[in-house]
């Protein structure tokens, strides 16, 4: 019989993809299935992206790129976060890596052994923990609590640090609960946190924000950029979840590292999937904009839409494109109120349990579906409620 190492069996899953295999499992079987439960753009990737792609391959770009990425890929997200955040950075600091994942993955790598501790976000996306418990460090929950708008507390975050943490993630605007942690607390944070702790921010929504909020990168705090990774990409803003397109901006002292896991891992990103990259931060913005503003019409429908069904109520969602309605009133579990909307109404959502313990008596839904199935959705969840 194969034996498999303890490390293997700690890692966990993203139960959005077995939620999804479900849904198509039963529509196959003739069932009328709408999936809210995916956290991926309805959309098509802009065409110039798509034509950037197809060019590049026409072009000859078929080998190996550099393991950190093309040197004018790096200056153009280098370029764009400056636009972005009014925040310089150095692209000899910028790595492309296939996705966001693998961002996760080294820096909990890097920080993540027996005796070290992780902290993370719980309610939180499930990698996160899943990757701390892989490492063998002790993974330590930073609570979201549904009246702080899902937001962080800065003094319960810091009063939870001892001399065993290594690493610190958050995520603003956050996955699942749209919650969106206010400058102040951000503010607090960086001025407590000890020099011997490192910090990953999640910032892959962050030009998902909605009723007039501005994001707030943890990039324009100088004072943290010898221990900050950030962490963004191109799956979520320009709908492109499928070409495999991430990167991260680095401490100038870790590059070297991270470079060595990027050869060990994976060699380099698709090369022409990193001249369509170049294309959407190079191009021009109405499709993501109109994108965002259709996202920011559906999630005003939902929320509303949720508060209005019997024994739910859901907070505004600020950011990212989830709604994460507490479900309490209704008697059931996150799994059984999954459970239920699924194969009673049809309606993929993902419990909230998916996304840590604290995350008990909720489910997430994705409104990254068109207007018409979203009200389709609330409507059969309102008859099997």
């Amino acid at each position: 019989m194969l034996r498999l190492t303890q490390a293997v069996e700690r890692l966990g899953t993203e139960s959005a993809f077995q939620v999804l295999a479900r849904a198509q499992a039963l529509a196959a079987q003739g069932q009328d299935i709408i999936n809210l439960g995916i956290g991926q753009p309805d959309f098509r990737t802009p065409d110039h992206i798509v034509e950037a792609g197809i060019k590049a391959l026409r072009d000859g770009h078929h080998g190996y790129t550099p393991a950190n990425g093309l040197p004018v890929l790096r200056e153009a997200v280098a370029a764009d976060l400056e636009k972005r955040h009014g925040a310089a950075v150095d692209p000899d600091c910028v790595v492309v890596v296939p996705g966001g994942k693998p961002t996760m993955f080294f820096a909990v790598l890097m920080f993540g052994e027996p005796g070290a501790e992780i902290m993370y976000p719980n309610p939180g996306f499930p990698i996160y923990e899943s990757v701390i418990k892989y490492s063998g460090a002790t993974p330590v929950p930073i609570a979201l609590e549904e009246e702080k708008g899902f937001a962080f507390d800065a003094d319960t975050v810091l009063g939870q640090i001892t001399d065993k943490t290594r690493l610190i993630i958050i995520n603003s605007p956050a996955n699942p609960t749209g919650g969106v942690t206010p400058k102040a607390e951000i503010d607090k944070l960086v001025a407590g946190l000890p020099d011997h702790v490192a910090i990953l921010s999640d910032e892959i929504y962050s030009e998902m924000l909605y009723g007039g909020r501005e994001h707030v990168s943890l990039l324009q705090y100088p004072e943290i950029r010898d221990r900050l990774i950030l962490l963004d990409g191109w799956s979520k803003t320009y709908a492109m979840t499928g070409w495999r397109m991430g990167y991260a901006v680095w401490p100038e002292a870790l590059v070297e590292t991270v470079q060595r896991l990027c050869i060990n891992d994976h060699s380099c990103v698709n090369a022409s999937a990193q001249y369509a990259g170049l294309a959407a931060l190079q191009g021009p913005k109405e499709p993501v904009l109109e994108m965002v503003a259709e996202f920011d019409t559906r999630r005003k429908f939902i929320v509303d839409a949720l508060n209005d069904l019997p024994g739910m109520r859901c907070a505004d969602a600020a950011g990212a494109f989830y709604a994460f309605p507490n479900i309490e009133g209704t008697g059931l579990s996150a799994a059984e109120a999954q459970d239920l909307f699924l194969t009673k109404a049809g309606v993929a959502t993902i419990a909230g349990t998916s996304f840590g313990a604290w995350g008990e008596g909720f489910v997430r839904l994705s409104y990254a579906n068109s207007l018409e199935n979203i009200e389709r959705a609330i409507d059969r969840i309102r008859g099997v409620l």
